[in-house]
């Protein structure tokens, strides 16, 4: 078995994080909550974890996402590793966004940062948020709580949900993409076109494809175990393989892109008639 060899995160960024990261107020949220109560409350016991997820660490956390440890500081890192700030990145997919959705999926929505942004937008909208993770589903429940905002929290994979056929308007996807293999990408994105009505749309919010291919170091500061396979493919192409139109890809402060696309009207096929000519001369003819 290979030795593991330590991230840049690990060995430089992790300290500083520790430095900046009120430990104590980590401790606290950590101690609030029965954590093993509510994470069964929200889980789904039929759903299966894939290889692809239960077998990887995420972040330098051993267990990755199933853990009450990636579910307790998701937060606090990742208002750092989002420059030059969390909320704007975020909101910058809000702000794509080019109707008034009355039923909104959240796809791997981790600990809801961008699902209650989304609920606070459309008020008078049904939102649900998905994740894989019940634990990450904890701090996602207890953030909306605190802000007074009635959302649905699911348990499950975003390639396949369980809803369905054409029942939301819109669907989204925050930082999801980077941290499943390609084919999973393509998977969920036809999953969206599925799940949406024609004329929904889906906007995916996720690294900047184009600056991480010409920054390879940036994928060696987080374990990432998808990021590089990320890096190299092209979330437009994607999704109109999955048969989205009207794909769009918007660079945010170069590090992040927010791809926007539109489940359009099936074409439709038209038969023509071919009408028949006699000449002059008895013979016919037809156009075409």
């Amino acid at each position: 078995m290979a030795t593991r060899t330590d991230t840049i995160f690990e060995r430089f960024l992790a300290p500083i994080a520790k430095l900046v990261i009120n430990q104590d107020e980590l401790k606290r949220f950590h101690e609030s909550i029965d954590w093993e109560a509510a994470s069964d409350r929200l889980s789904n016991p039929t759903v299966a974890y894939p290889t692809y997820y239960r077998s990887q660490n995420f972040h330098g956390i051993e267990g990755g996402y199933l853990t009450i440890g990636a579910a307790v500081s998701y937060d606090p890192i990742t208002q750092y590793a989002l420059p030059p700030n969390e909320q704007w990145v975020r909101q910058a997919l809000i702000d794509a966004i080019q109707s008034k959705p009355r039923r909104i999926l959240d796809l791997g929505c981790g600990t809801g940062s961008t699902t209650i942004l989304l609920k606070k937008a459309f008020p008078e909208a049904e939102v649900i948020g998905l994740d894989l993770s019940p634990y990450m589903l904890v701090p996602a429940e207890h953030k909306a709580a605190q802000a007074g905002l009635e959302i649905q929290w699911k348990h499950g994979l975003a390639e396949q949900t369980g809803f369905p056929d054409a029942s939301f308007d819109l669907v989204t996807a925050s930082l999801l993409f980077h941290e499943t293999p390609t084919a999973i990408a393509k998977d969920i994105l036809r999953e969206c076109h599925r799940l949406l009505t024609v004329g929904g749309e889906v906007l995916i919010l996720d690294g900047n494809q184009k600056s991480l291919r010409q920054t390879e170091w940036l994928t060696d500061i987080f374990e990432e175990p998808y990021i590089r396979e990320y890096a190299q493919g092209s979330t437009d192409a994607w999704m109109g393989a999955a048969g989205f139109g009207k794909v769009q890809t918007q660079d945010f402060w170069l590090l992040h892109q927010v791809t926007h696309g539109v489940k359009a009207i099936a074409a439709q096929s038209v038969e023509f008639s071919t009408p028949n000519f006699e000449t002059a001369d008895g013979k016919q003819w037809a156009m075409g």
